[in-house]
């Protein structure tokens, strides 16, 4: 058996030294290494915290993820709607065991996908079905990257394991919050794609599933846009959370679903140099600890709402990324290297099913959307040519006073405009927000800031509906044959959990129980 032991050692420190000089071992392997800067902004050295694995005895082996047996008897080849996350790691675990499927992508391929997506950001010239968050790869081809999720899973493991076969840095196996950056990912999923061609797995590009074709309760194929059929016994639905069309496909048929919690708000983007000084202090010249992340979180108990920051993008960029021609969404990426001169954040607040919007309807909360989006999107049209997102100071937020300050420049490659929120978001939005912001200062001193400025608005943090499926098969508990799967599903919330989703799919397929 191998052994795991962990230890802290201060920045400038050599752990292979230490582990020499402290343990007996005859071979071992990083598994952990994550950076612990608290208390650095107020002058406490930053530290490394390691956890390694060593073998101590001959004929000790190290823990690594092996593929379960299965004797599976597809008679079909899978159907998967979706080349994101999901549907991509289902297709890869599916021929791990020499299962061919069928991949069915509405957008372009990652290589083709960004000439329409610069298009948008400079001329404010939508393509509905190639954009940020359509397209190979889903919408987190165009974010931070992050790997981060708090999935408990031995099938992270594999989709670790499986990225770094695939291109990503070795240190995705190992260290604390990965990240892959917006460039890096794009690559590494252009070499998943080929990989499962060389399997013998199709991947279909602009191909749109126009319908579900059923039998009763039991989904038998899909519907192509320009008219073809295909059939399977099993469809696994991973069209992402913002497949709006799909959706009411769905309710068309009575497919079990569900309006659920998510979360809106906006971003919050302030030049890396201070971020990095808020969190690392003196330390943030003296050594390098790379842009500085922060996570914060408020829970305001008079209301029971959360707010809180999500997908923070140090040394990123705040991106256009809506999918309807009259309706403005923000979102955060950054590339591998993280070096832009900006960092940047969602804060975004819960938004409750059966409060905010009626649960009656399953669509309350993707209409709750669309109406803010659309707002922005006129504000825009209004103020700027259309392509411009809504912008505030930080200081004029929270003072009420729009239009007072000058922005600073974005940056985002749509550009911004002034605007005042009031005119987007929801009023309960707004008060938990500058809560949130004061008590966000309290935690992390200067981050209200008068080069900080918002950016909105961000309401596409996760679906608003649940396809509701069976908890041990996965499958649809209305629908025969159809596997809800990843984001747009419900059942995952970023890259690492949806591809884990995508492969727990495939587990059931192959008649292999999930652990």
């Amino acid at each position: 058996m191998s052994k795991k032991i962990s230890f802290s050692l201060p920045i400038e420190s050599w752990p292979l030294e230490h582990l020499k000089e402290n343990f007996s071992y005859i071979d071992y392997r990083l598994i952990s290494e994550s950076l612990d800067a608290r208390g650095a902004n107020r002058g406490k050295k930053p530290k490394v915290l390691y956890t390694y694995e060593i073998l101590e005895h001959k004929g000790d082996r190290f823990e690594n993820f092996t593929l379960p047996l299965s004797n599976h008897a597809l008679t079909s080849k899978p159907l998967i709607i979706g080349a994101g996350p999901a549907g991509l790691f289902c297709a890869v675990m599916l021929a791990e065991y020499g299962v061919k499927s069928v991949i069915l992508e509405q957008g372009k391929s990652s290589k083709e996908r960004m000439k329409s997506i610069a298009k948008f950001w400079r001329y404010g010239e939508l393509d509905p079905q190639t954009n940020v968050c359509f397209g190979e790869g889903g919408a987190g081809l165009y974010s931070d990257g992050k790997l981060i999720t708090r999935v408990k899973s031995p099938l992270v493991r594999y989709v670790m394991e499986k990225l770094v076969e695939f291109g990503a840095p070795q240190e995705v196996s190992y260290i604390s919050n990965p990240h892959l950056g917006s460039n890096k990912i794009r690559e590494i999923i252009n070499r998943v794609s080929d990989w499962l061609r060389e399997k013998g797995s199709e991947v279909r590009y602009e191909t749109k599933v126009s319908e579900l074709l059923y039998e009763k309760n039991k989904v038998v194929g899909v519907l192509l846009d320009n008219g073809e059929k295909l059939f399977s016994e099993h469809i696994i639905l991973a069209s992402g959370h913002s497949s709006r069309e799909m959706y009411h496909h769905l309710n068309q048929q009575k497919v079990a679903m569900e309006a659920k919690d998510f979360a809106m708000g906006v971003r919050i983007e302030h030049p890396r140099e201070l971020i990095d000084q808020l969190q690392y202090g003196k330390y943030a010249h003296e050594f390098d600890l790379g842009a500085a992340r922060y996570r914060l979180s408020y829970h305001d108990q008079t209301c029971e709402r959360g707010t809180y920051s999500f997908c923070m993008c140090p040394g990123g960029y705040v991106l256009s990324s809506g999918t309807q021609k009259e309706g403005h969404v923000v979102n955060g990426m950054s590339n591998y290297s993280r070096s832009s001169p900006w960092s940047n954040a969602a804060l975004v607040v819960s938004v409750k099913a059966g409060e905010d919007f009626s649960k009656d309807d399953v669509f309350s909360g993707i209409k709750l959307q669309e109406e803010i989006e659309k707002k922005a999107f006129r504000l825009s049209a209004e103020k700027a040519s259309g392509k411009e997102l809504a912008a505030m100071t930080v200081g004029d937020f929270l003072a009420d006073t729009p239009y007072r300050s000058p922005l600073p420049v974005s940056s985002s490659p749509s550009k911004v405009f002034a605007a005042n929120f009031k005119e987007i978001l929801p009023s309960f939005l707004i008060d938990q927000l500058k809560k949130g912001l004061h008590q966000f200062n309290q935690s992390l001193p200067g981050f209200i800031h008068e080069k900080a400025i918002l950016i909105a608005p961000e309401t596409r943090t996760s679906s608003p509906i649940r396809i509701l499926r069976n908890k041990e098969s996965f499958e649809s508990i209305s629908h025969q044959g159809l596997y809800p799967c990843g984001e747009g599903a419900g059942h995952a919330g970023g890259i690492t959990s949806a591809a884990v989703d995508g492969v727990k799919i495939a587990y059931s397929l192959l008649g292999i129980v999930a652990k």
